[in-house]
């Protein structure tokens, strides 16, 4: 009887667990506008739901996890500077003693590249953290990808 009673119990708990939602408060989408026969921009928007936020890319060391894009190596396209952003809204967070800088609703990152053929696949990753006013979920890191024709 005890076995099945663990039994039933295992179940519950792996059914229960398998309904919980997974929190996805930012979406991704990309793009990309040639701008001449060799250089192009990539465009990397994160939607984000009301009520939550993501950081800049320039959050100082000792702040919240800062948006990372990495892109990956080619032999397509080199970058042509950084990757830029909007101005962020900025405030002083306890948490962390200092001022930090985030997007809300949207932000649209861009990639400016200089393309060594017609068509270059553009790839890469994301790193970002996305909190609202009482927590913030774990780091997540995401892939992306464009082709630039």
């Amino acid at each position: 009887m005890k076995r099945i009673t663990l039994v039933f119990a295992m179940l519950l708990f792996a059914a229960l667990g398998a309904s919980a939602q997974i929190e996805t408060p930012v979406t991704w989408s990309y793009a990309q506008k040639k701008i001449s026969n060799t250089e192009a921009v990539v465009y990397i928007k994160a939607t984000i739901q009301d009520g939550w936020h993501i950081y800049s890319q320039n959050v100082k060391p000792g702040g919240p996890v800062k948006t990372t894009i990495k892109f990956n190596p080619s032999k397509e396209f080199t970058k042509v500077g950084g990757t830029t952003e909007p101005k962020p809204i900025s405030k002083f967070e306890k948490v962390f003693d200092m001022n930090v800088g985030y997007f809300e609703k949207s932000v649209v990152f861009q990639q400016k590249i200089k393309l060594t053929k017609p068509t270059a696949s553009v790839s890469g990753t994301i790193e970002f953290m996305v909190c609202d006013e009482s927590r913030c979920l774990p780091p997540d890191e995401i892939k992306f990808a464009v082709v630039v024709k």
